[in-house]
């Protein structure tokens, strides 16, 4: 089994390369494409913060990776004329830790901790009183001499990211007075991304070449500038350095990326399921040592976006592939298909 996460293009997880993305993303609200009802709510309160001269409220985005949690944060910052520090839930190891980047924040100033959910209890516990009053509670010393000293902090914000709402507790959670679930992108938001990267890249582009690298995007900006980036290459290496149809299809067949934004780890789950099982229900383990794979990779990485497509379905007896999936490789669905019972 491979006890390592796959290196996949559509993946919507950060990797190094997307670093250039940064020079893309849009630094105000009225720049940002797409989840208008977020962006309606975020200018409410980002005019209600500065009528009355205080720190934003403290602001939590959910969602799926690669849909602009981070870029949010950046925005509400840009918005509000502060400045932004950026940590993670893994990498505030101590409550100590925690405490240094308290203490060198200025009034109304924005923490971001991306991954927030991967927070220590110990650390948390720092954050409630922090978040509450403004105010750090350390111990001085140790043993029966020891003594609890409550530092003030200046108003500042907590903007925390997250891609599972379910880990993070209760009590965190409740500290948060705004709370937002970022959702996949649509199709003409997608369109709309890419036109605009390409512009600021400076890569010519026609209409329909735009349209056949967001369609593979699975409704995930990151994904589609990294498509973008990979299809601007085989342009000027094997076009004439515009972004036709024909040229974005032949580079995106060469990536492996299907019409429906599927790659091969995607197709030989489907595949499995498919053929080697008559369409299910088979078990998450059974498929995953038939591809030779981790089966929390394919439960984390692959099922997501086949059951946002409505390849597949989680029933009580295991996966089971619908009619959509024999269509989109090409087979011709089972007549007699029972509709199989879904886990409620």
């Amino acid at each position: 089994m491979n006890d390592k996460k796959p290196d996949r293009m559509v993946d919507s997880d950060p990797k190094p390369e997307d670093q250039q993305d940064y020079a893309l993303r849009p630094k105000t609200l009225a720049g940002m494409i797409g989840q208008d009802n977020i962006r309606e709510n975020l200018e409410i309160l980002i005019s209600a913060a500065k009528h009355r001269e205080e720190a934003l409220d403290h602001v939590l985005f959910y969602g799926p990776p690669g849909l602009g949690k981070t870029t949010l944060a950046h925005i509400l910052a840009n918005e509000m004329g502060v400045n932004i520090k950026i940590t993670s839930g893994p990498a505030v190891e101590r409550a100590g830790d925690l405490a240094a980047i308290l203490t060198n924040l200025n009034e109304g100033d924005i923490l971001f901790i991306d991954e927030i959910h991967r927070l220590g209890r110990a650390v948390e516990e720092i954050l409630y009183p922090a978040m509450e009053d403004y105010s750090l509670d350390i111990i001085i010393g140790k043993g029966p001499s020891a003594r609890s000293v409550r530092l003030k902090l200046p108003r500042f914000t907590i903007v925390g990211a997250t891609t599972r709402l379910a880990l993070v507790t209760a009590p965190l959670r409740a500290r948060f007075g705004a709370v937002y679930r970022l959702d996949y992108y649509t199709s003409e938001a997608i369109n709309e991304i890419i036109r605009q990267a390409s512009k600021r890249l400076e890569v010519p582009s026609d209409e329909k070449g735009i349209t056949e690298i967001a369609s593979r995007s699975r409704g995930t900006p990151r994904v589609a500038l990294r498509l973008l980036r990979r299809v601007r290459d085989y342009a000027q290496v094997r076009g004439e350095g515009v972004i036709t149809p024909d040229i974005s299809k032949k580079a995106l067949i060469l990536l492996s990326i299907d019409e429906q934004g599927l790659d091969i780890m995607d197709r030989r789950v489907l595949q499995a399921i498919v053929v080697k099982y008559q369409g299910g229900p088979v078990g998450l383990k059974t498929i995953a040592a038939s591809i030779r794979e981790d089966p929390d990779t394919i439960m984390d990485v692959v099922e997501p976006y086949l059951l946002q497509l409505g390849f597949i379905q989680r029933t009580s007896q295991g996966r089971v592939a619908t009619q959509q999936a024999y269509i989109h490789l090409g087979l011709e669905p089972p007549a007699d298909t029972a509709q199989p019972r879904l886990i409620t």
